[in-house]
């Protein structure tokens, strides 16, 4: 069990019969190439779409960073990165103007629920054990993690660390996602005496994309599909946004060393077995007692690209790094089958999560409550979601534009009722000064100094 490392202000309820629970799932690098968000047509998500069909699956769900600690941080304290200086992934959240936030499984703690999990929910080098009752593994024990294949990389490409690809002859049972995922099964079968906040954290399809052989059968590489992807894409974006890309390292290399179709198909692989193991706690959760009384959260921290303006990873200001997967069941208030199409954040779900559960409410959080749109997906909602990539890079997305504002100026605007894809930046056009005027609104007043860097750089 872990220890508390900072005080919590509130004492539990005396009474937690009949409390609903939580399980919060969270999955890392997940862009909408899901079968309900048809981000990719040949990808094989059947558990995450039947599990978007029992409840409320946000179409235009956007994270707060576009990459792993800043997008985890700013979740689970509620506290914006421009508000922290969390920007990237080697600064703890434990310093700075976030050094005492309470994180929403602490609050849950802190009001009678006992908090327990596996896998990755908080960026792997900060993991924060004064958030939890109960981790899988164990402090002193190693974190599940996924078998290793001889004569790396696979994929042929030189000096790229993680960035590889290919199928392993190993079991599912050997990953470290089907271990995270019996740890969640076991305690969904198990009796508990308080009401459970039980996190469940899937590391594919992160990189690398190894994973076992018959998930690259289901999609066979002479059948891939390659995004849409216009070659002179970043001739209208400016200086930062081109940095941003970097469309001569990763993209150059793939293109090189001809690895566009095996790299789609291996994300769709990753993406596919980290299905399987949602389907795992899914199944688990509707043969156990708590059926009825568990809100299910599921969300990925970012998107990712895969060449889309000749980009790779994270890392950037544009729809595929910055849209991701969101949906909510909580029973007896969602109802099957809703989709709710307006812009919302994963800021929102912090406050959502109190109010639906009847905590206290919890101030200074920055996002908002969706209750509104959980009774009714399609209620009015006026608020755009806003994304910050580094101190003053932020893009704010409507249901119509995209608005991208740089530290130096710079602007791109996109509007989504006729590119999609983002291809043609409007920010000059004089036409759309009001637009931008409207959405620059939303920019965020505070731009924290970046906060302590310390380790866990990596993605």
């Amino acid at each position: 069990m872990l220890a508390a490392t900072a005080a919590l202000p509130f004492a539990a309820p005396a009474q937690n019969t009949g409390k609903r629970n939580v399980l919060f799932i969270a999955v890392d690098d997940l862009n909408n190439w899901i079968g309900c968000l048809g981000g990719h047509p040949q990808t094989k998500t059947p558990n995450l779409d039947r599990l978007a069909a029992r409840g409320v699956l946000f179409t235009k769900a956007y994270c707060a960073a576009p990459l792993c600690n800043p997008s985890r941080a700013a979740l689970m304290t509620g506290l914006r990165p421009s508000s922290t200086g969390i920007y990237d992934n080697s600064q703890p959240f434990r310093q700075g103007p976030s050094k005492n936030a309470l994180t929403v499984a602490q609050y849950f703690r802190a009001n009678g629920y006992k908090a327990m999990g596996s896998g990755k929910i908080f960026h792997d080098a900060f993991p924060d054990p004064a958030s939890w009752d109960e981790w899988f593994p164990k402090p002193e024990q190693q974190k599940p993690a996924d078998p290793r294949p001889a004569n790396t990389p696979l994929n042929g490409i030189p000096n790229t660390a993680q960035f590889d690809w290919g199928p392993i002859k190993n079991p599912d049972s050997d990953m470290g996602d089907f271990k995270v995922a019996n740890y969640v099964t076991s305690q969904l079968l198990k009796k508990h005496d308080k009401p459970f906040f039980l996190a469940c954290g899937i590391f594919k399809p992160h990189l690398p994309w190894y994973v076992p052989e018959k998930y690259f059968d289901m999609h066979p590489l002479e059948t891939i599909k390659l995004p849409s992807v216009k070659d002179d894409d970043l001739d209208d974006v400016p200086a930062i946004g081109k940095k941003m890309a970097k469309a001569n390292g990763d993209h150059k290399s793939v293109v090189q060393y001809k690895q566009w179709h095996r790299a789609v198909q291996s994300y769709l692989a990753a993406i596919t077995f980290a299905d399987a193991q949602i389907g795992r706690v899914i199944d688990a959760l509707d043969a156990s007692p708590y059926r009825e009384n568990t809100t299910i959260v599921l969300w990925s921290d970012h998107g990712w690209h895969l060449g889309q303006k000749l980009h790779w990873r994270k890392f950037a200001l544009w729809e595929e790094a910055t849209h991701n997967v969101f949906m909510m069941v909580a029973p007896g208030l969602t109802k099957p089958g809703g989709r709710c199409t307006h812009p919302v954040s994963l800021m929102d779900i912090y406050p959502t999560l109190v109010e639906l559960h009847g905590l206290p409410a919890k101030p200074g959080l920055e996002g908002n409550s969706l209750m509104p749109l959980l009774k009714n997906p399609v209620a009015n909602w006026d608020k755009p979601a806003v994304t910050t990539y580094g101190r003053n890079n932020h893009s704010v997305r409507s249901d119509r534009f995209r608005y991208i504002r740089y530290s130096d100026g710079g602007e791109e605007l996109y509007d989504h009722h006729d590119d999609d894809l983002e291809w043609h930046n409007l920010a000059s056009d004089p036409r759309y000064a009001v637009v931008k005027r409207d959405l620059a609104r939303w920019l965020p007043q505070t731009n924290a100094p970046d906060s302590i860097r310390t380790r866990g750089g990596a993605e």
